[in-house]
């Protein structure tokens, strides 16, 4: 099976003189399960539908919109696998001059606000053809949000952009239902009931029964407190089994988002990795994609994240709920892989948002299905989470056994506080599958600061850590932990983040990148950034905003690179610590060693 299509002419090579749906997606077009857009183009392809993909367009004109024709059905637009400010931007609102998901990694690829200007070059070229919008940028900004770049709070991105219907969420569900029902000739602008769409009801048509009203834009833009209060709401219906739909008025316009979309189950998961992928970036492309070198020789295992990080947005978009592939079908996949003339022995991620979730399931599936914890791990773990860690360690013994395998690495991110419960796939991971370099994301040590960011604390960390490196020396193996921490999150005070450097220097380990806290649209910790409060229990909350705080917090993260000292000591003086200076600026950095690595991490949210 050859690529999609991206011109008329390899449309013509496929018999196809119109196409039903054609995607525009700001991403080179990279035939690969992990990127979002081909993965939908193929499902849909599967189950008969004539699909093309416009990669990448020159939104200045709306001639490249035009490249496979007028589709019979609609236009599909996503911003890409990341939302386009976050793609353009640092977390000090500096421009970025790179882009992993292009060709060449330049920057410059794709507009700002990606969906919007998309969906005004297709309305410009066609403006008799729906449009539906979908992707990250579209799930978490599907209400009224707050934009860090514009310091405001914006309206849904259906409304703004002008679209005809949002996909949130993982869209095989919803997007395959769209298209049979148009196919089979039912008005667009009559289908409001999909679970895992958004539309805007006509002016005047009331909301369907039972819905939950989120508090209005005019409010939400006024007042902190509502807006608050409509993120507690909109959390609380996140489960599929339980949720209700949502309205929001902006004017006299009303938006109404349907309950998520079900779960795909094993062997529906088990079908979508089965596609006949490329594996590969299109041939119209000619320069390296970061992003595809990364995870070319990596499988996903499974989706979604039960973990509730308050900075998070996975859950958001993928669901809490794990979906899980059989060990069948992720076999399958490596053994195509190994097939590919480019393989050369070495699988780099058997993973997932968190590799160590795989197989872990709700064990009371009745409760489950009525549950609105955020978090089932948080505040501590659910008593009904069926959370072995066998299965994975199984999968993994699986995996090396593969004919033509050499090494197996697990590059995704891992919850340590999880593994306490793994033992199996603890001595798994660290006996085969670390390679020197394990990445773990305590983020912070500050009990007051990670409650706030739904993560276990520094107790927690301590006892893994000890486990590490007494298992690691048990194996004679030289490895460390890569711990990702942050500065300037909601709650984090100069003085926490010395509390955190001097938690770093006692156990030995060091950082040389530290992440800044972004405000991406949709999370909690944005929430708490915008209004100064906590949604849930209407506590004010410490917002570092100020780029002279953001700096020093980050410094203290750093404190071992002697480029970062006046920073450090500026720091010790605002907040009264002088007395952590000499055990913070003398000596060696503990025992034990770890370090931090760098790099693109597409997985990384």
């Amino acid at each position: 099976m050859s690529f999609l299509p991206v011109t008329r002419g390899e449309a013509l090579k496929r018999g196809w003189d119109e196409l039903d749906i054609v995607f525009v997606t700001g991403d080179a077009y990279v035939d690969h399960p992990a990127f979002g857009v081909p993965l939908l183009a193929r499902w849909l392809e599967f189950h008969g539908f004539r699909v093309g993909i416009i990669p990448q367009p020159d939104w200045r004109s709306r001639e490249p919109f035009m490249a496979l024709g007028r589709p019979r059905l609609f236009f599909a637009v996503s911003s890409g696998a990341m939302d386009s400010m976050v793609a353009h931007y640092t977390p000090a609102r500096k421009l970025r001059h790179d882009d992993a998901y292009t060709p060449g990694n330049r920057h410059g690829a794709r507009p700002n606000r990606a969906t919007i200007v998309y969906t005004s070059r297709l309305k410009e070229a066609y403006r008799d053809v729906p449009v539906v919008i979908g992707g990250i940028e579209a799930s978490l900004r599907r209400f009224a949000h707050y934009d860090y770049w514009e310091d405001k709070v914006r309206r849904s991105l259906l409304l703004d952009a002008k679209a005809d219907l949002l996909v949130h969420g993982m869209g095989e569900r919803p997007i395959l239902e769209l298209a049979r029902r148009v196919r089979a000739g039912e008005p667009f602008q009559a289908i409001a009931d999909i679970r895992g769409t958004a539309v805007v009801l006509g002016r005047g048509a009331a909301p369907p029964a039972g819905v939950v009203e989120l508090p209005p834009f005019e409010e939400v833009t006024a007042d902190r407190h509502r807006y608050a209060e409509a993120f507690r709401l909109l959390s609380r219906e996140q489960n599929p089994h339980c949720a209700h739909p949502l309205v929001q008025r902006h004017g006299d316009r009303t938006l109404l988002c349907n309950p998520p979309a079900y779960p795909l189950e094993e062997a529906e998961l088990d079908s979508v990795y089965a596609l006949p992928f490329q594996r590969a970036p299109h041939p119209s492309h000619g320069e390296p994609i970061p992003a595809y070198e990364q995870i070319r020789d990596s499988v996903t295992t499974h989706r979604g994240c039960f973990g509730g990080c308050s900075f998070c947005a996975i859950t958001h978009h993928q669901g809490k709920v794990i979906q899980s592939r059989s060990e069948r079908s992720v076999l399958a996949e490596v053994e195509r892989m190994v097939a590919m003339a480019w393989f050369r022995g070495s699988v780099s991620d058997v993973g997932g948002p968190t590799a160590n979730m795989y197989g872990v399931h709700c064990g009371n599936t009745r409760g489950g299905h009525a549950c609105r914890r955020e978090s089932c791990l948080y505040p501590s773990p659910c008593r009904y989470l069926a959370m072995g860690g066998e299965r994975g360690a199984a999968l993994l013994r699986a995996v090396r056994g593969v004919r033509g395998v050499r090494n197996v690495a697990v590059s995704s991110g891992i919850r340590y506080d999880l593994m306490e419960r793994q033992p199996a796939y603890f001595r798994e991971l660290l006996a085969h599958h670390v390679g020197g370099l394990l990445k773990v994301a305590p983020e912070h040590m500050v009990a007051r600061v990670t409650d706030l960011m739904r993560k276990p604390g520094k107790e927690s960390f301590d006892r893994f850590l000890e486990r590490f490196r007494r298992e690691s020396a048990r194996l004679g193996k030289k490895q460390y932990v890569i711990p990702y921490l942050m500065s300037g999150h909601p709650g984090c005070t100069l003085d926490d983040m010395v509390e955190l450097a001097l938690s770093l220097k006692r156990a030995g380990l060091r950082v040389e990148q530290v992440q800044d806290f972004t405000p991406t649209p949709g999370t909690l910790s944005t929430c708490m950034y915008h209004t100064g409060l906590d949604p849930y229990t209407g506590a004010s909350v410490h917002v570092p905003r100020g780029d002279r705080e953001k700096r020093l917090q980050k410094a203290l993260l750093l404190w071992h690179l002697p480029s970062e000292r006046r920073n450090v000591l500026e720091a010790l003086r605002t907040c009264g610590r002088e007395s952590a200076t000499r055990e913070l600026l003398s000596g060696p950095a503990g025992g034990g060693g770890g370090r931090s690595g760098g790099g693109f991490r597409p997985r990384r949210t």
